[in-house]
């Protein structure tokens, strides 16, 4: 059935209402690749875009096309909300992601290597170099790269490598008869994991400030000394993308944490998913990699370039060009933290709102480490999902554990592909004497919130923070969030019901003003929307506006759907996955979907609900997704002031509607427009933040 021929009367599950979540994935990722092609963007970032889209690409072929693979192979007929099965997708796909992939070697090869170039950033190809270069080239193969290269000749008694997930690789064809007697002919070098890819080329030999060779065509050069007496006659670069989804058995598993830290090597020998080729690698080569990696023709992609060209993100940091990236900022700090240092005084005059990356993320760590050092404090409670190496909030909790505060501590330790990182983390908090526990078998514990005990003469007082991101103090600087600090006694008393449910056992306890996963959010939030699809019925005015990263919900997108019937105006700004279809006549044409891609990720979970004038403002660490809703452990909690309430609304929601620059329609059939501003003034939400709360250098 057409889009264009549904009629209101159609039922909200028909599979052309549904847009599929690989494919809109996908789309995403090719609008992160437009920022790239973007002039108006610093040429540096857009670079970086490009390795985004790449990075972004990588993981997308090692969950959710593996994943689709397992479908296939074991013969699963099961359709999403989109009716299409597992192979139908794949197809899709494949089609897809090979469009995508030339995209971004176009990008390179033909806007951003000429644009660097044009800024005298070189990337000195075997054929350019100079006498002088190709004398520190050999240096450099005989000195950092020959002594740790092992190449291997493949014969009976030296069997085809396994080869490492998205490792640097190289397949030989020789020619000769070596010292043995043997007759040449495959061999695979691996080039170290260690040695950058890029490297940098010294002064002395430089033309100009910024020249580069790459790994691989320092080894393309010199192959030859790697087959003394034999003749190398091909010598092409390949890289194999595997299964990285790590599984654990919850049903079997008695120690998660051994359970996980066993399942971590596989993710480097996983199947193999895709294999990407240097473009002039003969058939007959390409075929013969395929073989051995029991891949198809569909999975081969042959690329004019590097292989892996997310590590051209080196280039960010070597070159000092601070014109060439976006102006530097310092993160605002809210007035009332700058007169008074004191965290715990400052909360109880009132609920303290930060925005981050726009807003310092030091007083959430302050927030920790005052705790630490407060003689009244006697317990510290934390979720951590993702933290990063040498975590400041880490320190903070090492340090009131050692100080002897209670410390509890819920790590999430199959935070997808941290699982080692939180591994480490758990073992250094246990160490300092903090009491660690993994959540809840099943369900992945993705709630960000902080809890503070103190004793305050006669009483014990609760001190919160809840937050829409992680406690990573990198990624604040990167991701927009929103956090939330309060001694509201009906919020803390939430939270410590919360904490009880994840380290003890017992029933989930109800709860005065949070709603979480995976018990109330999805009931709570289908309720709001018929609330409004009921207001909107009577002839009030009604009004949903939500921000998220994902929209996925089947359930969900029907009570929007519906919502949408009865007349409801619905706004939503969705960053990633978008499966809901908006502007389907008599169906959702009261639906807008917007996703904004800019300097920072959008991050906030945020949804705003008109109520006939009774405005209620929610903050969540959940998108609106099944996984999200029943499979994870997830908290929403409201916004009750009213200054706080109107200032979320104008900076998490108002702007992003009003944003011209940086915003992309989504229309009916799955497709994306970028909005230009017209005859309007251009407005950046991102760039207006930043203006508003934080200063620029």
């Amino acid at each position: 059935m057409n889009i264009a021929e549904l009629k209101p009367s159609e039922d909200l599950r028909s599979p052309e209402l549904y847009i599929n979540r690989e494919l809109s994935l996908l789309e995403f990722n090719r609008r992160v690749l437009e920022q790239a092609k973007d002039p108006a963007t610093p040429l540096l970032e857009r670079l970086k875009f490009l390795c985004i889209s790449s990075t972004n690409l990588d993981e997308f072929f090692e969950i959710r096309v593996a994943r689709l693979h397992e479908q296939v192979v074991s013969g699963s007929v099961q359709a999403g909300p989109d009716n299409l099965l597992p192979q139908e997708v794949l197809k899709q796909i494949n089609a897809a992601t090979h469009r995508l992939v030339e995209d971004q070697y176009h990008t390179l090869n033909e806007l951003l290597i000429p644009e660097l170039a044009r800024q005298n950033i070189r990337f000195v190809r075997r054929t350019e170099w100079n006498a002088d270069q190709e004398a520190w080239v050999r240096h450099y193969f005989e000195h950092e790269l020959l002594p740790v290269l092992s190449p291997l000749g493949l014969d009976p008694s030296h069997p085809f490598p396994r080869i490492l997930n998205k490792s640097l690789n190289f397949i030989i064809s020789l020619r000769g008869v070596d010292a043995f007697g043997r007759r040449g002919g495959v061999a695979v070098v691996q080039a170290p994991r260690a040695l950058p890819r890029l490297i940098p080329l010294p002064k002395e030999c430089s033309t100009g400030p910024h020249d580069f060779v790459f790994l691989s065509s320092i080894i393309h050069t010199h192959v030859n000394d790697l087959f003394p007496g034999m003749e190398v006659t091909g010598c092409y670069q390949f890289r194999v993308t595997r299964n990285s989804e790590l599984f654990v058995d919850d049903e079997e598993v008695d120690d998660l944490l051994r359970a996980v830290e066993g399942e971590l090597p596989s993710r480097r020998y996983g199947d193999t998913v895709r294999l990407e080729v240097a473009d002039n690698c003969p058939p007959d080569m390409a075929g013969y990699l395929m073989n051995k990696f029991e891949l198809t023709e569909e999975t081969l992609y042959q690329v004019n370039g590097p292989v892996n060209f997310s590590r051209l993100l080196a280039i960010y940091d070597l070159v000092d060009r601070p014109d060439l990236k976006y102006p530097a900022f310092t993160p605002g700090f809210p007035k009332k933290l700058v007169r008074n240092k004191n965290l715990f005084e400052v909360i109880r005059q009132g609920d303290v709102l930060l925005h981050h990356p726009f807003e310092s993320f030091v007083p959430v760590i302050d927030f920790v480490r005052q705790a630490a050092a407060d003689p009244g404090v006697l317990a510290i409670k934390q979720t951590l999902y993702r933290t990063g190496p040498n975590s400041a909030m880490v320190d903070a909790l090492i340090e009131a554990a050692r100080a002897g505060k209670e410390v509890t501590v819920v790590i999430e330790l199959r935070a997808r592909f941290d699982e080692e990182a939180n591994i480490s983390l758990a073992t250094l908090l246990q160490e300092a004497g903090a009491h660690v526990v993994y959540g809840v078998v099943g369900f992945k514990t993705h709630a960000k919130m902080t809890l503070v005990v103190r004793r305050e003469r006669t009483r014990l007082r609760h001190y919160v923070h809840l937050g829409t991101g992680n406690y990573h103090d990198r990624t604040a600087r990167l991701y927009t969030d929103f956090g939330l600090l309060t001694c509201d006694e009906a919020i803390g008393d939430d939270v410590h019901k919360l904490f009880l449910q994840l380290t003890s056992i017992g029933r989930a306890s109800k709860l005065q003003k949070l709603v979480q996963s995976p018990f109330t959010l999805h009931k709570s939030l289908l309720e709001k929307i018929e609330r409004e699809a009921g207001h909107a019925r009577a002839g009030n005015p009604a009004r949903i506006i939500a921000k998220m990263n994902a929209l996925v919900g089947s359930q969900i997108i029907q009570a929007l759907y519906a919502a949408s019937q009865a007349g409801v105006n619905i706004d939503l700004i969705v960053r990633g996955i978008c499966c809901l279809r908006p502007g389907v006549p008599g169906v959702s044409e009261n639906i807008r979907v917007r996703s904004v891609i800019g300097r920072f990720l959008e991050h906030t979970r945020v949804y705003w609900f008109q109520n006939d004038g009774n405005q209620e403002m929610w903050m969540a660490s959940a998108d609106w997704m099944d996984r999200n809703f029943f499979r994870r452990v997830e908290t929403a909690f409201p916004i009750e002031n009213k200054s706080l309430r109107e200032r979320v609304y104008k900076e998490a929601l108002a702007v992003y509607l009003a944003d011209n620059t940086q915003a992309w329609e989504l229309l009916s059939d799955g497709s994306y427009r970028r909005l230009a501003p017209q005859d309007q003034e251009p407005i950046s939400a991102q760039d207006t933040l930043l203006e508003e709360l934080a200063e620029i250098s």
